[in-house]
């Protein structure tokens, strides 16, 4: 086979060698983008996740509690709730009252060192880096406080919500009463909700909360465990 005539053979291999590069190099650009495309979503899933985390974050730390500083118009308003529960409250006890409610609400969120939302706070507490603060705390601590003073006309007592809804934590506070009067009938007193700061309203206002006697829900547990197996019953003696 002379020169000329292998020379159209050589360019038909060039040309064919030049389109396999073309081809490997298209599969190559189209492989790569499918990478591309495969690891987009992910990397836009994991910034909008950390978006997220970030607002809640900045969400949360709006929302710290921290110790308040009542008005008297607030004391007042409190006073005046209590008295309305009924004719025979003597005045100077619901003034008096009303005054501890708030000035102990704010020692006690200095005590606990609140500076967070409750459920953070929380967290805290069960971890062992603030010292109290659960919801149960503020109640228990709330109706010790004001049964020392001995009120003639005014009863303490304690509530629990939530003890039956899987969803949702215990939430425990306390209430105050008209003496001979049962809980039912009470003005809730909660600093745990809004982060050391005083809640306060009629129990059957309080709609964010279906509340119970304390004792009845603490005796429901029991039976419920000694069903179970899971205490003996001389935890209960």
């Amino acid at each position: 086979m002379q020169l000329a005539d292998k020379m159209p053979l050589c360019r038909f291999s060039m040309i064919n060698n030049l389109r396999s590069s073309r081809q490997r190099a298209f599969l190559r650009l189209a492989k790569g983008s499918n990478e591309k495309s495969r690891r987009f979503p992910l990397r836009v899933i994991s910034f909008v996740r950390l978006l997220a985390l970030l607002g809640l974050a900045v969400v949360l730390s709006g929302c710290g509690g921290g110790p308040q500083v009542a008005s008297q118009s607030d004391i007042t308003a409190l006073s005046q709730r209590i008295q309305a529960l009924d004719p025979a409250i003597d005045r100077i006890e619901a003034d008096r009252a009303a005054q501890i409610a708030y000035s102990y609400t704010r020692q006690l969120a200095m005590e606990y060192q609140i500076t967070d939302p409750p459920l953070i706070h929380n967290t805290k507490v069960n971890l062992g880096i603030k010292p109290r603060g659960l919801c149960w705390h503020w109640a228990e601590d709330m109706e010790r406080r004001l049964k020392a003073e001995g009120f003639q006309t005014l009863s303490m007592h304690r509530a629990i919500a939530n003890a039956d809804n899987p969803w949702r934590i215990d939430h425990s506070t306390a209430i105050i009463s008209a003496r001979g009067d049962d809980m039912y009938a009470g003005i809730v007193l909660d600093p745990w909700r809004e982060g050391g700061r005083l809640f306060w309203d009629n129990i059957e206002a309080d709609t964010r909360y279906e509340w119970r006697p304390r004792a009845v829900v603490l005796a429901e547990k029991r039976g419920r465990l000694l069903e179970e197996g899971g205490l003996p019953a001389a935890a209960f003696e």
